[in-house]
């Protein structure tokens, strides 16, 4: 899904969605120690740092330098933040690091996200939790929706993950994957990621169509050929631009504890 455009994307995401109220509900607490894991641009980071305070310290995990680089600027004021260059399947730190482990629109990249699961839960201490937060069923929640146009959005869901390992179900499978992992009060907390009563605002359709051209060299010869893609991906945008229509995708919050 990179982008020249992804920082923009990424930091719109982080500040228009629902992370404040995500990390309220699973239990983030003034003096945590937290690793910020796919930390991406920072925007969440910072957030977190508000939120435990002083007494608290934050690391963001990246795998991208690019996205450190941001991110350190956008957390340059504040104390109780680092930064580390690492892949969330293999971070190199320490065991039983963290009291609150937080992992927000990652593990759906990873074809192996159990590894990365894995790994997580044995950073965060005995009694602390691992939080997944996960959209599901990103795109397909409409009313009305076209027969044509969702055979070839479900075509489209089924290509991506086929091609790239990325899966817009992922928010569902957590709860079971992380009870196997062993952690203990797992639990669900379901909000709203986007709710798009009519026409949809220029920045989703931006975000949209950021995400439709990254795809584009990986997806489209799955999909017909260029240019019966991109004619699919003009006719989803319009579907987003209907003032009749609604679109909505559930955010599926995922916290256990670590024993």
């Amino acid at each position: 899904m990179e982008s020249s455009d992804e920082t923009r994307r990424l930091l719109v995401q982080e500040r228009t969605g629902n992370a404040r109220e995500a990390l309220r509900l699973s239990g983030l607490k003034p003096g945590d120690r937290v690793l910020d894991a796919g930390c991406g641009p920072g925007g969440i980071t910072e957030m977190i740092s508000e939120l435990v305070g002083t007494s608290g310290h934050v690391t963001g995990l990246d795998i991208s330098e690019d996205r450190l680089a941001e991110a350190r600027q956008i957390n340059d004021r504040c104390p109780n933040v680092q930064f580390v260059h690492a892949d969330v399947r293999r971070t190199g730190l320490q065991d039983a690091s963290f009291d609150f482990t937080w992992c927000q629109f990652v593990v759906q990249y990873l074809p192996d996200r159990k590894v990365a699961l894995q790994e997580l839960v044995r950073v965060t201490r005995p009694g602390g939790k691992v939080v997944i937060s996960e959209f599901d069923g990103f795109g397909m929640q409409n009313w009305p929706f076209p027969e044509e146009l969702r055979e070839w959005c479900v075509r489209f869901v089924e290509a991506v993950l086929r091609v790239t390992g990325f899966d817009i179900n992922v928010g569902r499978k957590i709860f079971t994957e992380l009870r196997q992992l062993g952690l203990s009060n797992v639990r669900v907390h379901l909000l709203p990621y986007q709710v798009i009563a009519g026409t949809a605002s220029p920045e989703l359709m931006q975000d949209w169509q950021t995400r439709f051209s990254a795809l584009e060299p990986v997806v489209a010869p799955a999909l017909g050929g260029l240019e019966t893609y991109r004619a699919r991906c003009q006719e989803y945008l319009q579907f987003l631009a209907d003032p009749d229509s609604l679109k909505y995708s559930p955010l599926l919050v995922t916290e256990g504890t670590r024993l």
